[in-house]
């Protein structure tokens, strides 16, 4: 069986999550290279996975000869090079989202891929690979609510007192562009991926992380963003959740609504004793999307191998960022954001 070789760039929270994945459960992909800066990040890959080959430089990772495919889960700042760098050491590329915090950037990535139309650049929007979101998807285009009109979409997040957001938020680029972009890419996707939009408005608070303020970023915030064909998404983040991860997404058609998720369910254990009746909670998004992201790793590799088109594009990952980027900057300038 044809295997895929693939080397992992950057193996923090989320990058040792794909390492697992590509190691372990991705039956046609064998992850043979890890780059990180960290001594400690790579004695765990050889310790753990059995990564053969170990970098400190990402170059030297793409000068690996029979290395064919790469996924980069680096900080934003990096992703939009690495992915160039890694197009013109003809390798395939997975990046985990935002493809950019730069619409320019963004382009060029664009520009760089259309150059070697027979690699496969994919950027990871998770939620398109949950089987939740794929089924609502289906049944929306199947006609199942007539036509969308209005999608409301909300993240909620766990608060973190350690702080972790806040020093994040220095090269996140808000919690529109780092958190909402989810929310944003499947509003398009479930509502008609081509439409462009015409307006946001945003506004939001700080309620509990004043270290916030210093990068312009909010832990509360709300937004509305209009498409030019009339659709309308609402978009509301929040990091300051008591019990746990949830998401929610309602989409209202012209014959009936589809709602994804909402309660933040661990499982399908219910607790009844003298504190009342009551169910555990996802502690993170990983536990909610564990599933979708396998799915997406396997997707990709599996497009590779088959040279098909990955189920996304980069331009859902320009116009998502193009939309969370004016988001920020209504929520700084206080006003509406035309396109």
């Amino acid at each position: 069986m044809n295997r895929l070789r693939v080397g992992i760039a950057g193996l923090g929270r989320m990058g040792r999550r794909h390492a697992e994945n590509l190691a372990r459960s991705v039956a046609n992909a064998e992850l043979v290279a890890a780059c990180d800066p960290s001594a400690d990040e790579l004695a765990w890959a050889e310790r753990h996975l059995g990564v053969a080959h170990r970098y400190t430089e990402y170059a030297a990772m793409l000068a690996q000869a029979d290395l064919e495919a790469v996924f980069i889960v680096t900080p934003t700042t990096l992703h939009a090079q690495q992915i160039v760098d890694a197009l013109r050491a003809r390798k395939h590329v997975f990046s985990e989202k935002p493809l950019s915090l730069d619409i320019a950037e963004c382009q060029r990535v664009e520009a760089e891929a259309a150059l070697q139309p027979d690699l496969k650049v994919m950027i990871g929007f998770v939620r398109r690979f949950d089987t939740s979101f794929r089924h609502a998807h289906a049944r929306i285009h199947q006609g199942h609510i007539g036509r969308p009109l209005i999608v409301r979409s909300h993240t909620l997040d766990k608060h973190d007192p350690s702080g972790y957001f806040v020093k994040y938020s220095k090269s996140s680029g808000g919690i529109f562009a780092d958190m909402s972009v989810h929310d944003i890419d499947a509003a398009r996707w479930l509502l008609n991926a081509p439409m462009a939009p015409s307006r946001v408005f945003a506004s939001g608070m700080i309620a509990l992380n004043e270290g916030l303020r210093e990068f312009d970023d909010v832990d509360n915030g709300v937004a509305t963003c209009e498409f030019v064909t009339g659709e309308i998404a609402v978009i509301s983040a929040s990091r300051i959740m008591a019990h746990g991860f949830e998401c929610l997404t309602e989409v209202v058609g012209t014959e009936g609504r589809i709602t994804v998720g909402g309660e933040g369910r661990f499982d399908h254990v219910v607790i009844a004793d003298k504190h009342g009746v009551r169910h555990e909670c996802t502690p993170t998004f990983y536990e909610r999307f564990e599933d979708a992201f396998l799915r997406e790793d396997v997707e990709f590799v599996q497009a590779v191998l088959d040279d098909r088109d990955p189920p996304l594009t980069l331009r859902d990952a320009t116009e998502a960022t193009r939309i969370a980027l004016a988001m920020q900057q209504s929520l700084r300038e206080k006003r509406v954001v035309s396109f």
